[in-house]
């Protein structure tokens, strides 16, 4: 009896990525159509098998669909794909993004931020409140408003990078200095959160245990970059001697992504930092190889394993619970979102020197947030710092803010379709094209990689 209790299950959790699968891709083709990027159809698809929309017919249908019971083995492996995808994020993220251009990337990137997070810390003096309790503790003013305002600062990197190349904005200069900007912003508010994480971690634990745990993170920083990537260095060349790659590369590098979230997770910090902690030190070159063999397959599987994170978001998003109280808060959450993002950064891009009408366009793809809100704020919900009314509410903010930036862009924008550097543009997570190209004449200066495309330079 256990057996075919044991096989019943296995069969539903299979039978719901399948359905999570048709569902996301028909959205995702929808909003295509809508010249919205494919993160929103899944972010949909979630809300949708939730109890947003399917919750609400008769019959319990997502209860049914989805059993409570089955919930974690569906978190579980959606985990898998979420680490993959960080490491993913880590290892696209290209510091010579920030050497062009460098005074008007920090520009653009410190306004964006500081007045976002500090529209952040506003709004949730606003809504304290109604939302410090959670699952029977009070949270902190201080952790609530940090994890807001950090919510607030945050960008889609590898969503804002295939927007700009769908746009073709991205060899522009709107597109290199919003990609910097971008690329400078996440890593900020991921320092940020990674120290906001470990504080609350180990505020049940007294100072002792806060020192504690703040050194181990910072002796795994160390080790690292002072460890970790020259031994990665070593092994990707003796894994790709002969201008072939041996099989062993893709599941020795993806156990080391694995290995590095465990020790963070063990630390006290969440485990998405170790998978982006060792993107950030895994070589990029060389460069073309690395892309074919090892970037294409773990992208693909994050293509069949992360929309199970969108619908174990979705079945924590409940729009019908809002109410008129949680739609005014919403809409203070939006303003909040939209003034921090396109009123700084576009003021900003124009003091560097652009034109009205680049820098009016630097601020909308500044507010792309997508999928990496996503992770932070199922970060707070599950350090029960976000309830699930809040949580709701910030999920709304992603979705719109990212539908948003395409329809606000301005008309008469120069546009440059095509990949970069002529090399393959690889997406994450939702598609990979491998079409080269010869350079543009006048590639090079203010050109710069997408975020899903595997970085030139060296690690």
């Amino acid at each position: 009896m256990n057996s075919v209790h044991s096989d019943l299950k296995v069969a539903i959790v299979v039978a719901d990525i399948a359905i999570v699968l048709i569902v996301g891709s028909l959205l995702i083709m929808l909003f295509r159509r809508l010249k919205q990027p494919p993160v929103i159809g899944e972010i949909t698809a979630g809300i949708v098998l939730g109890p947003s929309l399917l919750g609400l017919l008769p019959g319990d249908v997502t209860g049914f669909l989805f059993p409570a019971e089955l919930r974690p083995h569906l978190s579980m492996i959606s985990q898998v794909g979420l680490l993959l995808f960080m490491f993913l994020v880590g290892w696209e993220f290209n510091g010579q993004l920030l050497k062009r251009r460098s005074g008007s990337v920090a520009s653009v990137s410190l306004s964006a931020i500081a007045l976002a997070f500090t529209l952040g810390i506003g709004a949730a003096a606003l809504l304290y409140d109604r939302h410090d309790v959670v699952d029977g503790e009070r949270v902190s003013f201080g952790y609530f408003a940090a994890f807001l305002g950090i919510a607030m600062s945050i960008i889609a990197f590898p969503v804002l990078a295939r927007l700009l190349t769908e746009t073709g904005l991205a060899r522009t200069r709107v597109g290199a200095l919003s990609l910097a900007a971008a690329a400078l912003d996440d890593v900020m508010a991921w320092t940020l959160l990674a120290f906001i994480v470990v504080i609350f971690g180990a505020g049940g634990g007294g100072t002792g245990t806060l020192v504690a745990v703040l050194g181990l993170f910072l002796l795994y920083v160390a080790l690292m970059v002072f460890g970790v990537r020259p031994l990665l260095r070593r092994l990707v060349a003796r894994l790709i001697r002969g201008g072939t790659a041996s099989p062993f590369l893709v599941p020795l590098i993806a156990a080391g992504a694995f290995l590095s979230a465990y020790a963070t997770s063990w630390i006290g910090v969440h485990a998405v930092f170790g998978a982006f902690a060792f993107g950030l030190v895994m070589p990029r070159e060389p460069r073309a190889l690395l892309a074919e063999s090892l970037h294409i397959p773990l992208e693909s599987a994050t293509r069949l394993l992360l929309p199970i994170f969108f619908i174990v978001t979705g079945l924590n998003v409940n729009i019908g619970a809002l109410g008129w109280t949680g739609l005014g808060e919403l809409a203070i959450i939006m303003v909040a979102a939209c003034i921090g993002k396109l009123v700084a950064a576009g003021f900003a891009a124009r003091l560097s020197g652009m034109n009205w009408q680049e820098s009016y366009a630097v601020g909308p793809l500044m507010n792309t947030r997508g999928l990496t809100e996503l992770v932070i704020l199922n970060i707070g919900l599950s350090l029960g710092v976000l309830d699930g009314e809040m949580f709701t509410m910030m999920v709304l903010m992603a979705l719109l803010t990212t539908a948003m930036a395409v329809p606000l862009l301005p008309k008469g924008l120069p546009r440059a379709p095509g990949g970069l550097f002529g090399i393959p543009s690889v997406t994450v997570p939702f598609g990979a094209t491998t079409t080269r190209r010869a350079p543009a004449q006048g590639d090079a200066a203010d050109s710069a990689p997408t975020g899903h495309e595997v970085p030139s330079g060296k690690s």
